[in-house]
């Protein structure tokens, strides 16, 4: 496919403005320095020459929309289109942001207020917390955050020492970044043979100068720790406290409240678990639930009820750890939220988890004949299996990933977790099908065949996209380059 400046023609446009008639005044004109010696160089194309080609190039990605996107640790599922048809409402879209900080504004946006503060109830009850805050505008921003209260919540009662954050090898790798940005140092807990917590490596590490552990939970290997109970018990007898990484919470939505299990904090992925879209870097939207100690240090603003049954934002709240994002997170991302929470309700979230958890298990089962797996044990979410068989025949979990995209599947996740060698992690979520998830355990055991028999092949993958196999190495020490 062309690029769009081999497109049109010198002096092509896709629209014609009239003559300003407006005075140039010399006053409003750029200054030299900020001008360009050039034209911008842009494509010179037609409206028609415009829509045609960036509607071929979409046909041209791989999108859960139009294909089983099974990432593991991503949650992609199906975004139901009634989320998109009711947030984009006149009513929320043509709403100016700074209303509700304006004198009489928030009586103009009552529904707005209402639906964010209906969204922070219906989470709270989910995660099992006493509040919860919209305001992170991603994953990592919630991780953040709530790791920001944990620092709050030491310094307010004198315990300043505790600078030592903990994280298993099984947790996100965004963790321990967002510890060391609150200001945290970071160590590693080892996992046990089962694929939890090692028990004794969390003891032998635990002391007056630790805040707090980050547990994913359900963790990256797809299992649900069989001790977390035990623990943030541990955690909490040695003065520090718990945090959840929800993002894997898709898995026990409906069924667990992990504030019931003792946690003091928790985000939650809206664009996994709660179905709103994915996106380059966003949009997104990583809501904090706490438990009560916590609440003091949320995020300000806040949406408050008052007696009369009106809403509005308040900010007296002085031990808050202050403002995390402009205005009030990412409010159309949240209204798919709440939209898709009325849908579902207690029952529906029940269901979902339950059959996220069969889909993988499902997967997990038809696939082990053919892949390793190095916990023997039933999953949750997401299996991870290991090409570990296939990479002794010269074949790597990349190699298999690329095969599966000439067969119409997007590629699962690779390499990640880390302490699984060539590991293939797969998400099937609750939204497909039984026949799509067994048509790509046919492209996976095929796969797994064809190495047996012609290695080769498969390492040429892939040989029916738009770009074939390409040369990595070559690419990133020599990049081709284009200045327009």
């Amino acid at each position: 496919m062309e690029l769009i400046f081999k497109l049109g023609a010198p002096g092509r446009r896709g629209v014609t403005l009239p003559k300003c008639d407006v005075p140039r005044h010399s006053d409003n004109d750029l200054p030299a320095t900020l001008r360009r010696s050039a034209p911008a160089g842009l494509p010179e194309v037609s409206e028609l020459e415009a829509v045609r080609h960036f509607t071929l190039l979409s046909r041209q990605n791989m999108g859960v929309d139009t294909h089983f996107y099974p990432l593991g640790s991503c949650t992609m599922k199906y975004n139901p289109k009634i989320n998109e048809r009711l947030s984009a409402l006149p009513g929320f879209t043509d709403q100016h942001p700074l209303l509700p900080q304006l004198p009489e504004g928030g009586a103009l946006c009552q529904g707005s207020l209402e639906a964010l503060y209906e969204t922070e109830r219906l989470l709270s009850d989910l995660m099992g917390f006493a509040e919860t805050t919209l305001q992170p505008m991603a994953g990592a921003n919630g991780e953040l955050t709530a790791i920001m209260m944990f620092a709050a919540y030491h310094k307010s009662r004198g315990d300043e020492q505790r600078r030592i954050m903990l994280i298993p090898d099984a947790a996100h790798g965004t963790n321990p970044a967002s510890a060391v940005m609150a200001g945290f140092e970071c160590r590693e807990i080892p996992s046990d043979d089962e694929g939890d917590v090692d028990l004794e490596g969390l003891q032998a590490m635990l002391g007056p100068e630790v805040a707090g552990i980050m547990l994913t939970c359900p963790n990256t290997l797809g299992f649900f720790d069989h001790n977390v109970v035990k623990v943030i018990e541990m955690v909490h007898q040695a003065g520090a406290l718990a945090y959840c990484d929800g993002a894997n919470f898709n898995a026990i939505v409906g069924r667990v409240r992990p504030g019931d299990l003792g946690f003091d904090a928790m985000h939650v992925n809206v664009h996994k678990t709660f179905s709103t879209p994915h996106g380059g870097g966003g949009p997104g939207a990583g809501p904090v639930g706490v438990c009560e100690r916590l609440v003091p240090f949320l995020p300000k603003s806040r949406v408050v009820k008052d007696a009369d049954g009106t809403y509005r934002l308040e900010y007296n709240y002085p031990q808050s750890i202050g403002y995390i994002a402009p205005f009030y997170g990412n409010f159309s991302v949240l209204l798919r939220t709440y939209v898709y929470l009325l849908m579902c309700g207690r029952e529906g979230f029940r269901r979902i988890s339950e059959n996220a958890v069969l889909n993988a298990n499902y997967l997990r089962e038809r696939l082990a004949p053919y892949y390793e797996q190095k916990y023997q044990r039933s999953c949750m979410h997401e299996c991870v299996l290991s090409a570990s068989r296939q990479s002794a025949k010269g074949v790597r979990a990349l190699d298999i990933a690329k095969a599966l995209l000439d067969v119409g599947f997007h590629a699962p996740t690779v390499y990640f977790p880390l302490i699984v060698p060539e590991a293939l992690m797969i998400e099937p979520t609750e939204t497909e099908s039984k026949a799509t998830i067994d048509a790509f355990c046919e492209a996976m055991i095929a796969i797994a065949k064809a190495v047996e028999t012609d290695p080769d092949s498969v390492k040429r993958s892939p040989q029916t996209m738009p770009i074939g196999r390409m040369d990595e190495v070559a690419a990133a020490r020599n990049p081709v380059l284009a200045s327009l």
